[in-house]
């Protein structure tokens, strides 16, 4: 084991995902009470440019981890081939997005290495050396610090959590870049291809104003009122959780989170939201948020600029009326 600290770049469509800016910012952060070393792995099947100019712009050494089985996401084949490779480097730590492909590949990953394995990462503190990594339970009303038990770590963290560094083309010197092919290998399971999602007619990352609906609003007859709000203001659109598109309430083009949309509008209305970290990791970034919620112990008043706590049958009236 030692202190290297290993990136594992997201990507789509060889396109670098910005939550990739952001395991960098926290991997830095993570580095520089052990001076320890950074490095990115970026997979696919053909990275070698892409890798290439990561490695100039971070000015961190880079592993293109390229091959025909990486063409398509597969679980099975990203854990097979990255544990392979970091069996050998035995890092301190490997930092993956906390996104629906990294919650899927992650824990696999981190059994194949028998390393620990804390999820959902939001920040870090150090005690006596050792970092203790904070994370939420309990649908976010709960912060917890968890300390690793073994010598290598697997991290996933929550987008959003760590500001990008601002880039300076003379902030680093250019980073090395290496390229390890995988072979074929046999696969239990096999990616037939990628299904783009529907066109959709609502762009929520170009709102000024995002009115959001949760469980909490009642019932689906209700999102009538979420959508009057949100018609009070100029350039504006309705968002919603995972749990009202899972009811049929709403589509999936207006769900914010992890699985969902990213959002940084200048203001954000949560109505009925607890505030689990899933869909706080989509609206982390929103420059002013408003929570509106009858329990008052709701995770999403930590985080809340303003916090009302009121039923929304109420609330809203009485503000469209002013």
């Amino acid at each position: 084991m030692n202190n290297e600290i290993i990136v594992v770049a997201e990507l789509s469509d060889n396109r670098i995902l910005p939550v990739t800016y952001e395991l960098i910012a926290f991997a830095r952060a993570l580095a520089a009470g052990d001076s320890a070393p950074v490095r990115m792995i970026v997979p696919g099947r053909e990275t070698h440019a892409v890798a290439r100019d990561l490695a100039d712009e971070t000015g961190l050494d880079t592993i293109a981890l390229v091959g025909d089985p990486l063409a398509f996401y597969n679980a099975e084949t990203w854990m097979t081939a990255m544990a392979a490779r970091l069996a050998v480097r035995k890092p301190r730590y490997i930092c993956i997005a906390h996104t629906s492909r990294g919650c899927d590949f992650a824990p696999g990953l981190a059994v194949r290495l028998g390393a620990s394995c804390i999820t959902a990462v939001e920040g870090f503190s150090r005690q006596d050396g050792a970092a203790r990594f904070v994370r939420k339970i309990f649908n976010g009303k709960i912060k917890m610090d968890v300390t690793p038990e073994r010598d290598t770590t697997v991290l996933t963290v929550l987008p959003g959590a760590f500001k990008v560094e601002q880039k300076s083309p003379r902030a680093h010197l250019a980073g090395s870049m290496e390229v390890l092919k995988i072979p074929d290998h046999p696969q239990k399971i096999r990616t037939l291809g990628v299904i783009p999602a529907e066109e959709q007619d609502l762009d929520l990352a170009l709102a000024d104003v995002i009115v959001s609906a949760g469980r909490g609003i009642g019932a689906e007859e209700n999102l009538e009122l979420i959508r009057r709000l949100a018609g009070l203001f100029s350039k504006s659109a309705m968002g919603c959780s995972r749990t009202v598109c899972d009811l049929g309430w709403l589509g999936y083009k207006h769900q914010i989170g992890l699985t969902g949309k990213t959002v940084a509008p200048k203001l954000y209305i949560a109505c009925g939201i607890s505030g689990a970290v899933q869909h706080i990791a989509g609206m982390r970034g929103s420059k002013m948020v408003v929570a509106v919620n009858k329990d008052p112990r709701a995770a999403i008043f930590q985080i809340a600029d303003i916090g009302i706590v009121e039923d929304l049958m109420t609330f809203i009236p009485l503000v469209m009326d002013a």
